[in-house]
């Protein structure tokens, strides 16, 4: 079985959107389920983030599975610059600056060169989800993203920001994907 990690994003916490759905779901698989509250997400520092993230290191092997939701995946990335893992899926996910009021308190995030060959050598299964509707992450930057990582993106239509104020409190479709990975051997 898999040990899967939910990463929320900026000003989250570990029981919104469809993260606990998804948590009991893939526990009554047998997978470990760890979902981190971050420290001081509506001021998240990408290095507080990394250093409290450590504690989770024994956790985390080659057959891991990340889902990263928004500032999230953000993180995923840089985690990924470090660690190797089985899959990686960028949620709704901000990669870059996004000329929104937050850019100034994720830019320790976003606004840096990612090293996308050590990324892409870490990881073998990326998936980008994304809704042609996101008010915060334009569509352009889930297209770069899945280019970077050489895959596509799952595009989901007047998804909003694929979280519970868009309706997302489940998330069907991200279930069947982490399954079917999770399963892979």
């Amino acid at each position: 079985m898999a040990n899967i990690f939910i990463i929320h994003g900026y000003g989250g916490y570990s029981r919104e959107n469809w993260f606990s759905s998804l948590k009991e779901e893939l526990e009554k698989l047998g997978h470990q389920v760890i979902i981190p509250d971050f420290p001081n997400p509506g001021a998240p520092l990408l290095k507080s983030w990394l250093v409290f993230f450590e504690k989770y290191s024994p956790e985390i092997d080659e057959n891991s599975i990340i889902i990263g939701h928004s500032l999230g995946g953000a993180f995923l990335l840089s985690l990924l610059e470090k660690r190797r893992l089985k899959a990686a899926f960028f949620v709704a996910t901000v990669s870059g600056p996004i000329n929104h009021e937050v850019d100034d308190f994720i830019k320790t995030f976003t606004h840096k060169l990612f090293n996308w060959k050590k990324i892409t050598g870490n990881c073998n299964q990326f998936y980008v989800l994304h809704s042609d509707k996101d008010p915060y992450i334009p569509l352009q930057q889930a297209e770069s993203l899945a280019i970077n990582l050489n895959t596509k993106v799952i595009m989901i239509k007047n998804g909003g920001h694929l979280n519970s104020k868009a309706g997302f409190k489940t998330f069907p479709l991200l279930l069947e994907k982490v399954v079917r990975v999770a399963s892979i051997r």
